[in-house]
């Protein structure tokens, strides 16, 4: 049995702040379902910690690393068999706010420090210098936070083979020079083919530069991000390293994002009975305080960001409201545009509904009473929420970048018989307006609208494939590592 090392910043249920958290849950428990010894590490947050406690685990192993204290819990991710360890350091972890910031939004002060250590806790652990009796052949890292765990298992002879993915390019873990120093890495590291970067320590640099194969999270995204365009500057590294480069898209979690099943829905449906979605609408408006009303109603869940094309989505929601249409949207983010939503849920009470903060339970309605989901991002390495909108029949317009373009299918490229969405090229509001509209008019066609939506609901959207396409790639380093 191949044993992995997974280590990520966060998992759910235990803390989430985007698609890492989903998918440092589902990807491991899907591979310890095909037989792999996959164990999460998690840095030890206050909630994390707390779960552990109230579920009788113990630290298993203590030890230093420099000037702090380590201790590794040993535990279970709730509602699973897969195996926990978080790495307990009061004075880096025990915080409130998110894992990378504080209360007021801003980056703490000493995250290349926290995440420093966790790199070092990983590298122990890989090389069975923990104090544990289990050694993985594979470390799985996952996004900056880990970039440091293939640079501290460099030297290593016997070291097990590395695996970085990148969630999100945009997100580098950049800290100054001083940041370098004060953290004594060896000055052989600070140059332009290692972690420096424009000047400054990368993380990720890290990960890409020494991981024995790199990895993101779909096809579309990992041809995307060796242009300058979508490269963030890292183009470069990725085309040198091209070959080790894989897109794998993501999967989600069919039992719980499931339309027939889902505790969270007053009504279920699937794709042979899709009558009780309308009764999943009207609840839906009930709840958010809408008029209950046969016009199209679009949903929106996510960051308040740039990087998710909320501007254009500002810009188009008069016209559109103007129109018929009403609107629910659930996310939190840039104060900028929180306030713009506010004062347009304000001058249309009853067509458009904003829910600031995240509502796990509102999202899965959202998704189930919606006609129409958008997401215009501008770039988005993999996206689930428009998976989720498509096993729910919720048929989703999006901007065709990344792994967007991977999943959803426009019926101007293929016809109705394969189609279950609308994408737009042009980087725009109107080119997003045109696409709604494309999907509105065929909102009033009832036969060519189900057929979208039972092309949406029938695909097969899970974990299972991808995870086996994980598990190949493993067994090709591994190889690797024993013909070196």
């Amino acid at each position: 049995m191949i044993r992995v090392l997974f280590a990520t910043s966060e998992v759910y249920p235990l803390v989430k702040t985007g698609g890492l958290a989903d998918v440092s849950a589902s990807l491991p428990e899907a591979l310890c379902r095909l037989q792999y010894d996959v164990q999460i590490l998690l840095p030890g947050y206050p909630a994390a910690i707390k779960a552990a406690r109230e579920a009788g685990s113990r630290q298993k192993s203590r030890f230093r690393v420099g000037q702090y204290e380590v201790s590794l819990w040993q535990t279970r991710l709730p509602g699973t068999a897969v195996t926990l360890w978080l790495v307990d350091c009061p004075p880096l972890f025990e915080r409130a706010g998110n894992p990378y910031q504080n209360e007021k939004g801003q980056d703490w002060w000493d995250n290349a420090h926290r995440f420093e250590l966790f790199g070092k806790v990983g590298a122990m652990m890989a090389v069975g210098e923990a104090g544990l009796g289990w050694r993985p052949d594979l470390v799985h890292c996952n996004d900056w936070q880990t970039g440091l765990i293939p640079v501290f298992l460099e030297h290593y002879p016997n070291r097990p083979g590395t695996v970085f993915t990148i969630h999100n390019l945009a997100y580098q873990g950049l800290f100054p020079h001083e940041t370098f120093r004060s953290l004594g890495l060896p000055d052989s590291l600070w140059n332009m083919h290692q972690l420096e970067f424009y000047g400054q320590l990368s993380f990720i640099k890290g990960g890409l530069v020494f991981s024995d194969r790199i990895t993101t999270v779909s096809p579309g995204y990992a041809q995307e991000i060796q242009t300058p365009e979508f490269g963030n500057g890292l183009d470069g590294v990725l085309r040198q390293r091209q070959q080790y480069l894989t897109g794998i898209l993501n999967g989600i979690d069919t039992r719980v994002w499931n339309p027939e099943e889902d505790p969270q829905l007053a009504f279920h449906y699937g794709a042979d009975y899709l009558e009780n979605k309308a009764q999943c609408r009207a609840s839906l408006e009930r709840e958010l305080g809408l008029d209950v009303s046969g016009g199209p109603l679009l949903g929106f869940i996510g960051r308040l960001v740039e990087q998710k094309g909320v501007d254009w989505l500002i810009a188009v929601i008069p016209e559109l409201l103007e129109r018929g249409c009403q609107f629910a949207l659930l996310g939190s983010g840039e104060t900028v545009y929180e306030e713009a939503l506010k004062a347009l849920a304000r001058q249309w009470p009853g067509q458009m509904s904003l829910t600031l903060g995240y509502d796990e339970g509102l999202s899965h309605r959202i998704t189930a009473g919606c006609d129409i989901f958008l997401m215009p991002s501008r770039f988005e390495p993999c996206g689930l929420n428009q998976m989720y909108s498509l096993r729910y029949g919720t048929v989703p317009v999006v901007h065709a970048v990344g792994g967007l373009s991977d999943t959803v299918i426009d019926p101007q490229e293929t016809g109705f018989g394969k189609a279950n969405g609308f994408r737009f090229k042009d980087a725009s509001e109107r080119a997003l307006l045109a696409a709604v509209d494309r999907a509105l008019k065929h909102f009033r066609n009832r036969k060519s609208w189900r057929q979208l939506q039972r092309n949406g609901m029938v695909a097969d959207y899970s974990w299972k494939k991808r995870a086996r396409n994980y598990g190949d790639l493993y067994l090709d380093v591994l190889k690797e590592r024993e013909n070196q």
